[in-house]
């Protein structure tokens, strides 16, 4: 009865804890530039940012047509990834854990374009869509969820550990990636160079020791590095109101600044992500980032996802705060595409991931033998020259 009751009463709740989230900006764009190429201002809505200990960013961003077409390509791509990795593991093709972010593409994709690819990101294990903004293929992706050769760790990472140039996983230890983001941080700031590193992390890791261990050292020494948590609303099954006695999650450091954002609103992300960057590199030390964001399915594939939060609750958010269907309607409100490019843009991802799921599924699985067991230890050309087994008769000569 007490399960019962406390349930009944979260769900009851909803409205209220989903209120501060947004709805789209609904201002127009005044001139939209022939050159596709072209800078032009779009607005924000004025419920986009909520801060902490420092200035809001602007309402506004500068964004090109073809930029604006890009964000969407990005997320619609990612969010067909999932789609497919969904579909695939259903059909008992991947195995084990599997973390899917359909519902929260605008964080990885407006992270992505507010920085440079010299800048550093690291996350936990809902990570498939940083390896794709950061440079891996959907192939490459999609073969290492199914352990096979092609796949972006050649099939020894699994759905949570992929990594790309910059981009160090994919973590499945709760909260571990953060001291770690504060890590290469810290190498940026010691090699004096004008770079930031996003660490993210979920709602769930943010009551971790080790979050707050990585704060007091990012902001004793002013590392350039924005710690970011991606609160969707549920630690596994858990609501954020029954895990946080705090749950303004951007107001966690204190004695560093922090930004809530709309997490999903992409334009929102972009703005905020690129104000962070300037922050963190111009010698303010670090800033966190809150992404209010919400997944549609469970916490992973193992998790219906509807047994701590009703179906109208899920189908309410999709219908009123999807990323991808929000920026479709401004682009086509502001002229920047008619429904026409927008369909003939869905049907060629549609085709590209259907082809690159394909190629993924064709990949042989890495064979059995010692030197594929010991070729990923070093980085190649740096192997000593022998590496030990558990006996003698292990070790493995290069």
């Amino acid at each position: 009865m007490l399960r019962t009751a406390t349930l009944k009463s979260l769900r009851n709740s909803t409205g209220s804890r989903f209120a501060s989230i947004r709805s789209y900006a609904t201002g127009s764009v005044t001139s939209i530039p022939a050159d596709a190429d072209e800078k032009f201002t779009v607005p924000l809505s004025p419920e986009s940012f909520k801060t902490y200990m420092i200035d809001t960013p602007p309402l506004e961003v500068q964004v090109t047509k073809n930029e604006l077409l890009q964000l969407y390509k990005d997320m619609v791509t990612i969010r067909r990834l999932e789609t497919a990795a969904d579909a695939l593991y259903k059909a008992k093709k991947i195995r084990g854990f599997c973390h899917l972010s359909i519902g929260e593409e605008a964080i990885a994709v407006g992270i992505e374009h507010a920085i440079t690819k010299d800048d550093q990101i690291i996350t936990a294990y809902r990570c498939h869509g940083f390896a794709y903004m950061r440079g891996a293929s959907v192939k490459a992706i999609l073969a290492e969820l199914m352990g096979r050769r092609d796949g972006v760790s050649f099939g020894k990472g699994g759905s949570m550990h992929m990594f790309a140039p910059n981009f160090f996983g994919g973590n499945g230890i709760v909260g571990a990636q953060v001291p770690v983001g504060a890590g290469l941080a810290f190498a940026k700031h010691y090699q004096g160079l004008p770079h930031t590193t996003f660490a993210l992390y979920g709602d769930g890791a943010a009551n971790q020791g080790q979050v707050f261990e990585a704060y007091n050292m990012a902001k004793l020494w002013n590392l350039p590095c924005v710690f970011a948590c991606e609160n969707n609303k549920y630690g596994m099954g858990t609501s954020a109101a029954r895990s946080s006695a705090l749950t303004e999650y951007h107001e966690r450091g204190q004695y560093i600044p922090g930004i809530k954002v709309d997490g999903m609103d992409v334009l929102a992300v972009k703005e905020a992500s690129a104000f962070a960057k300037h922050y963190t590199t111009t010698g303010n030390g670090p800033l966190v980032l809150e992404y209010t964001t919400y997944r549609y399915g469970g916490h992973s594939m193992s998790d219906p996802g509807t047994t701590y939060r009703t179906r109208e609750e899920i189908q309410r958010m999709r219908s009123t705060h999807d990323p991808v269907t929000g920026l479709k309607e401004r682009l086509i409100e502001w002229g920047v595409a008619d429904e026409e490019t927008i369909k003939g843009i869905d049907k060629e991802i549609r085709a590209y991931v259907d082809k690159e799921t394909k190629e993924a599924e064709a990949s042989p699985a890495p064979e059995s033998s010692p030197k594929l067991l010991f070729e990923d230890v070093y980085i190649k050309g740096t192997e000593p020259p022998v590496l030990r087994g558990r006996i003698t008769e292990e070790n493995y000569t290069f």
